[in-house]
């Protein structure tokens, strides 16, 4: 066994020596002249003509990845515009695409170390701080050269890149044929290498159906976009090994679902969908038809990544057991810069689905984690509604964490979002505060919510909130638990 683990070490190391020896070079176009035109003024032409006559809903937050077509631009590249226009001018360093292979068979991943892409556009650098923590890592892994040299799915969605982003490398990637594993182990990978850095974009390059039937086109490619929509991975999977979905580019689509729910992006949006034999007009069986859509998974403007809150909750947990073990502070150093910002937090306990503690500080005195720390503590042995929590039951605790943005004045009740906004009530030295998940959990209306605010946590009037002496101060929180995490 050790003897295999050796060769296995090896050949990894000696696949990724070759692999930079070979890709050191420019990677010239094979698409050109052939899905899209090779001259440059008619292809910066074409791409202009499709962003100009696409008029997708603008989404409220980030993009983090597109699901966009490769098929020729006649085709395909008006719905492929749609994905690109709401990218355009952002400020992405790094575009991960996650290409198909059509010509050349094999397992795994293959992903292009180093080098140039060349378009009649011009040069893209390959990104090859970012491949590095790619290749080596994993078997299945690597690069194999073949798999570049005549597709086309990674190639077409460079032109448009280079039309409306600036100062960006790439970072190629073709999928083969491949296990669920491998997709996530992918992603894995991909998730460890993108860390919490904001400007890196995805492009899961695919097609949908294909086939001799407009009608089971339709069926099929509904059924495909649904899983898209659910953001269901695995069913995803699923759907195309059993062939009751199709996805040509699907093993990256499926990588690109897995890898966005992982950094806690989970809402994606069908901007257009179309298929050949409406583009062509020539809508009835016999004639072969391919599937098209353009999609984006939306990264909603949040604080804290996915590893951010799993680190928080467990400083959370570790604080109240080292308290009630010993009476003493847990000891802990973080260097990650959002968690060591000065924001307000609050934990809260639940035991059983019961409320079994709430301590929060509404203003950032200390870093993030520390606030977070000392509130746990406080929540477990100093919420004076609630006996101190024993060690004991600290297995049966849920923690919750509300971490805080910073105050913003209001001086009027309708700016109040419910749902959205926590809100204090101060007047004189009365206050009081709720988060913005009691509206939720109440169901009260917005005039409930103030007035209960007002009489039960500030020791005021009911009606105080619509006194021009009482001030209203609203907040938003990014609240997450064990629960989920």
């Amino acid at each position: 066994m050790f003897g295999g683990k050796r060769v296995t070490l090896v050949t990894l190391c000696f696949c990724c020596f070759i692999a930079r020896l070979y890709a050191s070079d420019v990677k010239e176009p094979c698409a050109a002249g052939a899905f899209y035109p090779d001259n440059p003024r008619q292809i910066a032409n074409l791409v202009d003509k499709y962003l100009n006559e696409v008029k997708p809903e603008p989404v409220e937050g980030e993009i983090f990845a597109l699901i966009s077509p490769h098929a020729g631009y006649g085709y395909s590249g008006k719905v492929a515009a749609y994905g690109y226009k709401l990218i355009e001018f952002k400020p992405y360093k790094t575009v991960i695409i996650l290409g198909t292979s059509h010509h050349y068979g094999f397992s795994g991943v293959s992903v292009y170390p180093s080098g140039k892409f060349r378009t009649p556009l011009g040069d893209l650098d390959v990104d090859d701080d970012f491949t590095k923590k790619l290749l080596g890592k994993d078997a299945e892994i690597k690069f194999v050269p073949q798999a570049f040299e005549e597709e086309h799915s990674v190639e077409v969605q460079l032109p448009f890149l280079q039309k409306v982003l600036f100062n960006f490398k790439i970072v190629p990637i073709v999928i083969g044929d491949c296990s669920l594993k491998s997709c996530k182990d992918l992603a894995y990978l991909l998730k460890k290498a993108i860390g919490a850095r904001k400007d890196v974009l995805v492009v899961s390059s695919t097609d949908l159906y294909h086939g001799y039937d407009y009608e089971e086109c339709q069926k099929v490619d509904d059924l495909t976009i649904q899983a898209l929509k659910n953001m269901d991975a695995e069913g995803l999977y699923n759907g195309i090994r059993d062939e009751k979905m199709q996805m040509c580019g699907g093993f990256g689509a499926v990588t690109t679902l897995l890898l966005a729910k992982e950094l806690g992006h989970d809402k994606l949006i069908v901007l257009n969908q179309t298929n050949s034999a409406i583009v062509s007009n020539k809508k009835k069986k016999g004639i072969w038809t391919v599937g098209y859509v353009s999609c984006v998974i939306d990264r909603e403007k949040t604080m804290l990544n996915t590893e951010q809150r799993k680190k928080l909750l467990g400083i959370a947990r570790s604080s109240i057991e080292v308290y009630l073990k010993t009476g003493k502070k847990l000891q802990v150093k973080d260097d990650d810069p959002v968690l060591s910002q000065r924001m307000g937090a609050f934990v809260t306990l639940h035991k059983n689905g019961e409320l079994r503690g709430c301590i929060g500080n509404m203003v950032g005195t200390q870093a993030l984690y520390l606030t977070v720390r000392d509130m746990a503590i406080e929540a477990a042995v100093d919420d004076p509604r609630f006996p101190p929590v024993q060690l004991s039951e600290l297995k049966d605790i849920e923690i919750e964490i509300s971490a805080l943005s910073p105050l913003e004045k209001v001086d009027s009740a309708d700016k109040i979002q419910m749902g959205a906004h926590g809100v204090i009530v101060r007047r004189g030295f009365n206050s009081g505060v709720f988060l913005p998940q009691v509206a939720a959990e109440t169901g009260w209306t917005k005039e409930e919510f103030l007035s209960n605010l007002c009489a039960h946590k500030a020791g005021l009037p009911a009606d105080a909130w619509k006194d021009k002496a009482t001030q209203l101060f609203v907040f938003t929180a990014e609240v997450f638990s064990e629960k989920k995490y």
